[in-house]
């Protein structure tokens, strides 16, 4: 993956957010992969948004996944929803996602909101470790990506793994027409 040196995440819970770090600690035994094959890399934390990321590390956009948190209210329940999503995509979120989640309006999370329910940094949110009741939206094209790289939960490191092992993680969904390509 590009210039991207990467060590097995297990051993390297220093580059990883805690809850990140638990849940491949709690990885499933039938997962597409096994969590010794989740990799992790340190990065430049200043470089950590996807555009200067790519350019510095020389990651195609087409291997780099972003998780954009949304969320929407129904009855005074704010539900929340992570959507996984190549780089060269957007996330539909005022269609499919609002669908998915059954609320009349949704937009992305409040950057505090979405810090403190995740226990990770903003910009290095990832669906590894996510809150047990949130759903995990993925795009079709991920899965179909051999390796991809996502966030760690913090800014300073980048996941590696195969794109349909996002697709397995708890309460994962795979969702046709979840993005829509940037143009």
């Amino acid at each position: 993956m590009g210039t991207l040196k990467t060590e097995t995440a297990r051993t390297r819970s220093d580059l990883l957010a805690p809850p990140v770090a638990a849940a491949l600690d709690a990885w499933p035994a039938d997962a597409p992969v096994d969590a010794d094959q989740v990799l992790v890399a340190p990065i430049d934390a200043a470089l950590s948004d996807t555009a200067a990321f790519c350019e510095a590390y020389e990651v195609s956009p087409e291997e780099t996944v972003n998780c954009v948190i949304v969320a929407g209210k129904r009855e005074g329940e704010v539900r929340y929803a992570a959507c996984v999503v190549l780089a060269t995509t957007r996330a539909d979120v005022n269609s499919v996602v609002r669908r998915h989640l059954g609320v009349r309006k949704c937009s992305f999370a409040p950057m505090d909101d979405a810090v403190s329910a995740t226990g990770m940094e903003y910009g290095g949110i990832t669906p590894i470790g996510l809150p047990a009741d949130w759903s995990v939206l993925v795009d079709p094209r991920v899965v179909a990506v051999p390796h991809v790289v996502i966030g760690s939960g913090i800014r300073g490191s980048k996941i590696v793994l195969p794109g349909a092992a996002l697709a397995a993680l708890p309460n994962a969904e795979v969702v046709p027409d979840l993005a829509k390509p940037v143009q």
